[in-house]
């Protein structure tokens, strides 16, 4: 008999008939497909990136570029890329991979089951190695349960497993489809200051609503408090909820931006908004030995 394929042994172990499959996706990268009366979601083993998640009823709510990279050591523009242990670029390594290395690695899928209310579970474990140690010296293990229903709970979890402290920053990079970037709102950053990555970031102060009209790239500080897109064009407001992140980001590349990516399309920035949950620049999280730090962002979509 022969082995079983890399794809064929994931769903011999963890598929569930008629609500959970593990298929070869472009590129041939594993993704999980989740398809239950609550909602249907892909997420890529690569990177434990969702791709795709579309609640009962509802249109797609995440973004992805049609012209994303799908290709091992490149990342998939779009979804929800984690971003761990660094924001950005490493500040003493501008040869590094921008926004860590998770996110262009493939990740074990740990169990997947269905709960009693219909929701569908997944965790997704990474951890040190050779490899990343090359690039950051610490010890870690860190799991990522992503739970599907008509809401998108996302708790990530970092443990140090190392024998010295370590410093991390993260990011759950949550990519919105919104149907036109220059009618859609975010609310609830009200009177938050930001840090203007566009402009040096330099400290500023949010007044009222954000409505954006340039290159956009702010990193709230502070805040735990919950943001909303009001997307008129699709008649829906997108929420993110947190717990344990103190960082919202919110960023869109614009038409000048945009033109420099190879991996998003010419318009596809009029159709993309992305609000994060994250900790990062002073909100990095210090952990000693042994210790565990876990975030949490659970996305929601009402009508306008």
């Amino acid at each position: 008999m022969e082995p079983l394929s890399h794809i064929d042994a994931l769903n011999h172990r963890f598929g569930i008939d008629g609500i959970a499959q593990i298929v070869s996706g472009k590129g041939g990268l594993p993704v999980v497909q989740i398809t239950s009366p609550a909602a249907h979601a892909e997420v890529s083993l690569y990177g434990a990136q969702v791709l795709s998640w579309r609640p009962a009823g509802q249109e797609e709510v995440l973004f992805l570029s049609k012209q994303s990279h799908f290709e091992s050591g490149k990342a998939i523009r779009g979804g929800i890329p984690v971003c761990f242990p660094w924001f950005r670029a490493k500040a003493d390594n501008p040869k590094a991979p921008t926004h860590g290395f998770v996110r262009t690695r493939e990740w074990r899928l740990d169990s997947l089951s269905v709960d009693d209310d219909g929701s569908v579970t997944l965790v997704c474990l990474t951890s040190s190695d050779d490899s990343t140690r090359a690039l950051w010296r610490h010890d870690f293990l860190v799991a990522y349960r992503i739970r599907i229903a008509s809401t998108l709970r996302l708790e990530l979890s970092v443990m140090n497993r190392g024998t010295s402290p370590l410093r991390f920053e993260e990011a759950l990079h949550s990519y919105f489809r919104v149907g036109d970037i220059h009618q859609a709102r975010v609310h609830g950053l009200d009177a938050v200051t930001y840090l203007d990555n566009t402009d040096g970031n330099k400290s500023k102060r949010q007044d009222g609503s954000l409505a954006l009209a340039a290159p956009t790239d702010n990193a709230y500080i502070d805040t735990e408090a919950p943001a909303e897109i009001l997307d008129p064009v699709l008649h829906r407001r997108l929420r993110t909820e947190k717990l344990h992140s103190s960082t919202t980001i919110v960023w869109n590349p614009w038409q000048q931006g945009a033109a420099a990516l190879s991996d998003l399309g010419n318009d596809e920035w009029q159709h993309m908004l992305c609000v994060e949950a994250g900790n990062i620049l002073s909100a990095a999280v210090s952990l000693a030995p042994g210790e565990e730090h876990t975030m949490r962002s659970t996305l929601s979509i009402h009508p306008e």
